[in-house]
């Protein structure tokens, strides 16, 4: 360290002074650099160089020895006042590393290792004990280890979604998981992910039970609303002995391959209420009764009954009457377009703007057929799909037409009158939502063999004037036409919630062989959506809205390294680091007040190995 002079010039008053700098050298891309470590101000204190040199040299040596270390040369009072004075300031401004530990070490013996990644894993550990599940396994007599190893296991499925053979290789060689939960990764194995897995299924109901409350009075919530929907994921494998897979209609259209079908509630925030597993052929309007009951049980809602948001697949006659009947109000897209409506004379048409600034007509409608209230809603933005898609689903239509004429009037074509109309029948069932606007007649010649086939359009029948209109049906009436849609808009919500689990956390498809071991696996995923769950909404809350790939991509650029090198007394020093997060990263642990880093360093000394001479007598 060295004192520094800096001339300056005051244009007020003409006046040219110095002023004084503690500074310290470094050197950067073969450079000496100047880093200063506090001001001195003018120092008129002291009247010559060396002095102020002397002041330097006292500072420094409290810096690196300690305030109470005594000089052993002689020094003015004033000095050493000045010393302990800027000593103290440099303290306070914490522009020191004061209780440094100083080494000589051989540069060229440097090395960096085990650079493994921390920035996911750390921001899941803190939402992992933010969410306090590892309390409640504690509850449930399990040991120490056992939690560690369901800690590191729920984390890295929600960091890494993989195979448990993946992923042990990825907790070894990849990741600083370890380091968080304090299971010893020499320990981990397949069989082992599997067990922990097993385990975490057979407290499901109590888990889901406690993290719901536990949601609920971390972030003050009162679920008056709950979303539920079904979807199904497939097997890669036969499963011929399986209990729950079945043959079923699969949504990624995997006909020939066996399902599961997953049933969730979530509130309007994301967070899970319940789920169940259903067999790959139960029919989605099959199954509310079953949920609704369960959910009764297991939550709060036996006092205080609040709106069910679902789709069109569940909302049946029998379901709406169900929820009736329980005295729950509903909302939900009508499974059918009315044909016989009329306006609400209290209501008046309201346009409003989507999330894409696109237009939105709504109106509260009646029908004679029941005593529900209805909201006409008209998307154009959902009406420029439809047409599209009728348009180039109408034409193929008409190419489907045009092959059968071509079929009837060449040789060796198809032209037998049942064969034909076989033909046309197939061509209604592959465009269901075109054909009826057609009237299709086949002309023969009396003895069973087609002449022709006509197709024309039916008058007054147009599917453009009726694209973008749909209705949604409620038991609410005193809400406005504003606030039913945006209850209905919450069930965006739980399409996320499919997205983030079916691909996010690859929960499809499944290649476990075993019922057993594919609950598991769903509940595994399930458990890892809580912390997602619990990361995604306290940075919505913020206006910070990511998917959840983005946020592990941005966190995984904070890494643990350990970084080696020779001392002067051939000592090996070893020092276990995070690296500083970048500024993305702190804005998302800032956003949750969650903390940088586990842990800022961690040394150890190797002395070097003694060499023992082999005495031959």
């Amino acid at each position: 360290m060295f004192i520094k002079p800096f001339p300056k010039y005051n244009r007020t008053t003409k006046e040219r002074y110095t002023i004084y700098r503690l500074c310290e050298s470094y050197r950067f891309d073969d450079h000496i650099r100047h880093r200063t470590i506090i001001g001195f101000g003018k120092l008129e204190e002291l009247e010559t160089v060396e002095e102020k040199k002397l002041l330097a040299k006292r500072v420094e040596e409290m810096l690196k020895n300690g305030i109470n270390k005594l000089q052993v040369y002689e020094i003015e009072k004033k000095i050493e006042n000045l010393a302990r004075h800027f000593y103290n300031e440099i303290l306070k401004k914490k522009r020191y590393d004061v209780n440094a530990d100083w080494e000589t070490v051989d540069m060229s013996t440097m090395k960096n290792k085990d650079a493994n990644e921390i920035g996911s894993e750390w921001l899941c550990k803190q939402a992992f004990d933010q969410l306090g599940i590892g309390e409640f396994l504690q509850q449930q007599k399990w040991p120490e280890e056992k939690i560690s190893l369901a800690a590191t296991h729920i984390i890295s499925r929600a960091v890494f979604p993989a195979s448990e053979l993946k992923t042990v290789s990825y907790i070894k060689e990849n990741s600083a998981i370890c380091e968080l939960t304090g299971f010893e990764k020499d320990k981990v194995t397949k069989d082992q992910l599997y067990g922990i897995s097993n385990s975490l299924y057979s407290v499901k109901s109590q888990l889901e039970k406690y993290l719901s409350r536990r949601t609920n009075e971390l972030f003050d919530l009162d679920d008056k609303i709950i979303l539920y929907d079904l979807t199904n994921t497939y097997f890669e494998g036969r499963m011929q002995g399986s209990k729950i897979a079945k043959f079923g209609r699969s949504k990624e259209k995997r006909k020939n391959a066996r399902l599961v079908v997953l049933a969730i509630v979530i509130n309007r925030e994301g967070f899970l209420k319940y789920s169940n597993i259903f067999e790959g052929n139960m029919s989605d309007s099959k199954t509310l009764e079953t949920v609704v009951d369960t959910l009764s049980n297991q939550t709060s809602f036996i006092k205080r009954k609040p709106i069910v948001v679902m789709d069109a697949g569940i909302a049946t006659d029998d379901n709406v009457c169900m929820l009736k009947r329980r005295g729950y109000d509903y909302l939900c897209v009508s499974r059918s377009n009315l044909k016989e409506y009329y306006a609400d004379t209290s209501s008046r048409p309201v346009k409003i703007k989507d999330k894409k600034k696109q237009t939105i007509e709504l109106l509260k409608v009646k029908t004679n057929k029941d005593n529900d209230h209805y909201l006409w809603v008209r998307s154009h933005a959902k009406a420029l799909k439809e047409n599209s898609m009728n348009g180039l689903l109408a034409q193929r239509f008409e190419e489907g037409i045009k092959s059968i004429d071509e079929g009837i009037n060449k040789k060796g074509g198809t032209k037998k009158f049942d064969k034909v109309h076989e033909r046309v029948g197939r061509l209604k069932q592959k465009y269901p939502s075109v054909h009826k606007y057609y009237n299709i007649k086949v002309t023969d010649n009396g003895k069973g063999i087609a002449t022709g086939i006509s197709c024309k359009h039916k008058k007054g029948e147009d599917p453009d004037k009726k694209a973008g209109i749909y209705f949604l049906r409620t038991s609410l009436n005193e809400k406005d036409e504003r606030t039913l849609w945006t209850i209905y808009n919450i069930i965006r919500e739980i399409e996320y919630t499919f997205r983030v689990l079916k691909t996010d956390l690859d929960l499809r498809p499944i290649y476990h062989k075993t019922d057993e071991a594919s609950m598991a696996h769903l509940n595994l995923g399930l458990l890892a959506y809580w912390l997602v769950s619990t990361v995604r909404h306290q940075l919505k809350q913020k206006g910070f809205s990511s998917d959840w790939k983005e946020i592990v991509r941005i966190m995984n650029t904070q890494k643990c390294v350990t970084t080696s090198i020779e001392n002067i007394k051939n000592e090996i020093v070893s020092i276990r680091q995070c690296t500083e997060p970048t500024n993305k990263a702190k804005q998302i642990y800032d956003l949750m007040h969650y903390k940088y880093v586990p842990f800022w360093r961690k040394k150890s000394v190797v002395p070097p190995a003694e060499i023992f001479k082999f005495d031959s007598s």
